[in-house]
């Protein structure tokens, strides 16, 4: 919690008045037993009912003026706390768009998205909690002890011994609480997680006939989620029987060693001090409870944000050198994208690409082959800098991508994902991400090559038309082609196609080759794919097998000299349809 005062650093005005109406609001309610006292020895007893009329008006006063500074105090903490929680969030997102798809993969989406919501939420309402009660309830107890002391002291020793026993009762409840409330937190992850992969996998679950048991499956999680929240909650519920318990014990014993006190007239007691004395014991008693309640509060909150702060000192591996566009020289003779002696892993795990080494020349179209986990997607996000090299060079232009700035290296490279996401708005909105100012006519364009426009043209309202979140109004191939137009509206320098055709039938695949060969000029265009068909007519194609390089060259040249590339399509084609 210490280390997110930061955030508190624009609401000080809110964190220094916001306490000091509450502990003006407590000084208001410590003096009404010593007016109620004065009411029954003044008033009560010798008869004045003047008195008696004048005291209780007071009261009212004390209670309005009191209920006043209180609204204060509720409008200053609701104002701080929703301040702060907005500017966690905001920055949580902001900081978790800074890292790199490492520290994205080993934080996990569901995770991520508890921290941002719930654990905020919990910080939050800490805040507002703090600057309410964090003040007023200790110093109601040390008020009341204070006030008893003037009275008799010999009385206020009932309420020392009283309060230390519910200190310790107070630290032992939340010594033990701490480390469940993180294990919660930690099971709403999983929660979120299976909650997470049900829906966006509903219908392979439905296909698959699992619904019985991933709802067993969700059961599981959701049972050991109660459990350790009912395990904390046995916990928690001893805290105000044992706290009432000594508070009453407390008052019974006010009440026998006052009433001996004031029958043997001991001490110049009365019978209204007395009163004021039980009063106070009863104000300790509810000060209490909610300094309990809210180190349960505090104690969540703490959990919560150490989650938060684990985010915060997560720091990218993947950072800028430069925050400015860099100068580029080049001439013909400059590859485009250059590997050279590329080693990569994730982690500290074995090597995923080993010595890699090639170069892409401006407008050439080049394919990546390989099996299924060969390193193909591994490479293809080297290139826009998605993770840093173990070792060894990737180079756009002659410049080592790491000297790049984010912005002037990823906007001249459009990129359509193994994942074909599409976001909730229209598809002109989608077709404008990369640049804001794309006209109708760039987008058709774009819609046309990717061979989408057929489709697009017949909705009802054209590139108006509505799109769901992740495009699920639409069919896979429909995506990807979206994706596809997306990608080439603002005509990039650089197109990396991660196995975008996989949805799309061969004619389709062909119509869609040949308007990309057709329309995209300069432009260098990779293509990652199994398919042999898809990059048979390209200028260079790379073979990949278990991270290696196992050949680079064109077509022909790979058929007849890499075993591997042959074996790929012979396992597709005939004999007589490969050799074109």
């Amino acid at each position: 919690m210490f280390k997110l005062r930061r955030f508190l650093k624009e609401y000080k005005k809110e964190c220094i008045i916001g306490p000091l109406c509450k502990l003006f609001e407590a000084i208001l309610e410590l003096l009404v037993p010593v007016v109620m006292a004065s009411i029954i020895d003044d008033g009560v007893r010798t008869g004045d009912t003047a008195y008696v009329f004048k005291m209780g008006g007071l009261m009212v006063l004390l209670a309005v003026v009191g209920f006043g500074s209180a609204l204060v105090c509720q409008y200053l903490a609701s104002r701080a706390s929703q301040g702060v929680g907005t500017k966690i969030r905001r920055e949580l997102f902001a900081h978790i768009n800074s890292l790199s798809h490492t520290e994205l993969d080993k934080l996990g989406t569901p995770s991520l998205i508890t921290r941002i919501t719930n654990d905020t939420n919990q910080v939050q309402q800490s805040v507002a909690m703090c600057i309410r009660l964090l003040t007023r309830a200790p110093f109601i107890v040390i008020g009341a002890i204070v006030m008893s002391m003037t009275i008799n002291m010999k009385m206020s020793i009932i309420f020392i011994i009283a309060t230390v026993l519910i200190g310790i009762t107070l630290y032992i409840v939340m010594s033990k609480s701490i480390p469940i409330f993180s294990a919660i937190q930690k099971k709403l992850d999983r929660i979120g997680l299976i909650s997470r992969e049900n829906l966006t996998g509903n219908r392979v679950i439905r296909a698959f006939s699992k619904q019985k048991s991933e709802q067993e499956r969700i059961d599981t999680a959701t049972e050991d989620l109660a459990k350790t929240s009912i395990r904390v909650s046995r916990l928690s519920a001893l805290l105000s029987p044992a706290t009432y318990a000594i508070t009453d014990l407390a008052i019974i014993a006010i009440i026998w060693f006052g009433a001996v006190n004031v029958g043997n007239g001991f001490d110049g007691m009365l019978s209204g001090d007395i009163i004021a004395l039980v009063n106070y014991m009863t104000q300790i008693l509810l000060a209490v409870i909610v300094v309990a309640n809210l180190v349960l509060l505090i104690t969540k909150a703490s959990a919560s944000a150490a989650r938060i702060n684990e985010v915060f000192e997560t720091k990218p591996s993947v950072v800028e050198k430069h925050h400015h566009n860099i100068k580029i020289n080049t001439n013909d003779k400059t590859p485009k994208i250059k590997f050279d002696k590329v080693f990569f892993t994730y982690g500290d795990g074995d090597d995923e690409l080993t010595d890699i080494s090639f170069e892409i020349m401006s407008g050439q179209t080049v394919g990546i082959i390989g099996g299924t986990g060969c390193g193909k997607s591994t490479l293809a996000n080297l290139i826009p800098r998605f993770y840093d090299v173990k070792s060894g060079c990737v180079s756009v232009d002659g410049v080592d991508v790491r000297e790049y700035p984010f912005l002037q290296l990823r906007q001249q490279i459009g990129i359509v994902p193994q994942q074909s996401v599409l976001f909730s708005g229209t598809i002109r909105d989608n077709m404008k991400w990369q640049n804001k100012n794309a006209t109708d006519d760039n987008i058709i364009k774009a819609l046309k090559i990717a061979q989408a426009y057929d489709f697009v043209s017949k909705l009802p309202n054209g590139i108006n038309s509505h799109v769901e979140q992740g495009g699920k109004n639409f069919s896979g191939g429909q995506r990807q082609r979206l994706c596809i137009a997306r990608a080439i509206t603002d005509q990039p320098k650089i197109l990396i196609l991660d196995d975008s055709f996989s949805a799309l039938d061969f004619a389709t695949d062909s119509a869609l080759r040949k308007a990309l060969a057709e329309n995209t000029g300069d432009m260098t265009v990779i293509i990652v794919t199994q398919r042999c068909s898809t990059i048979m007519h390209a200028d260079k194609i790379i073979v990949l097998d278990d991270g290696a390089l196992e050949g680079c060259g064109t077509h022909e040249q790979l058929f007849e000299n890499c075993e591997t590339y042959r074996e790929i399509c012979l396992s597709q084609l005939k004999e007589t349809e490969v050799k074109r």
